[in-house]
């Protein structure tokens, strides 16, 4: 039984908790005596090989990346101030991980507002600094492939951004 192909070898897609991957090929194999595709997706920065059987995508999550009106979303929702959250850290923590393994640019976004501090790195506690680069990296990432850009130079408008909201 052959499954509509949602997404074409050689493109960029979004695996929630990888992040940006290049989908490398589409091979069938055999499970159980039943033919199977599978989308091969890689990521670089992981090196890291993925292989997602292509009935089962969508539901896990494998999306296209961003397209400009959703970047527009996102650097307008950068611009606006984070709302103070009053939660314990260990929770913030944790819907932070959430936030960023979901793969939502949007939810990247926010947790990368919420973290922001107008001091800089040095006025974040440890952790704070390892999931506000996580989720940098994951959106500036995934936004330099949409625009063709260098990944440098979109972590700097990231930032930029979000220090002129602060």
């Amino acid at each position: 039984m052959t499954v509509r192909k949602l997404f074409e070898v050689g493109s960029w897609v979004v695996y929630p908790s990888h992040g940006v991957g290049q989908l490398t090929s589409i091979d069938t194999i055999e499970v159980n005596g039943e033919k199977m595709e599978f989308y091969v997706i890689l990521f670089q920065k992981n090196k890291l090989s993925l292989k997602l059987p292509v009935k089962k995508a969508i539901a896990a999550g494998l999306r296209n990346t961003v397209t400009q009106e959703e970047l527009e979303q996102i650097f307008r929702s950068l611009s606006q101030k984070a709302k103070k959250k009053r939660m314990m850290w260990s929770k913030r923590s944790q819907e932070y991980d959430t936030k960023i393994n979901s793969g939502d640019p949007m939810a990247l976004a926010e947790t990368l507002k919420e973290l922001h501090k107008t001091g800089g790195t040095s006025m974040q506690s440890f952790s704070e600094r390892q999931i506000y680069q996580k989720a940098l990296e994951r959106l500036a990432a995934e936004i330099s492939i949409a625009e063709k850009s260098e990944l440098e130079d979109v972590t700097k408008r990231i930032e930029t951004t979000l220090q002129e909201a602060a």
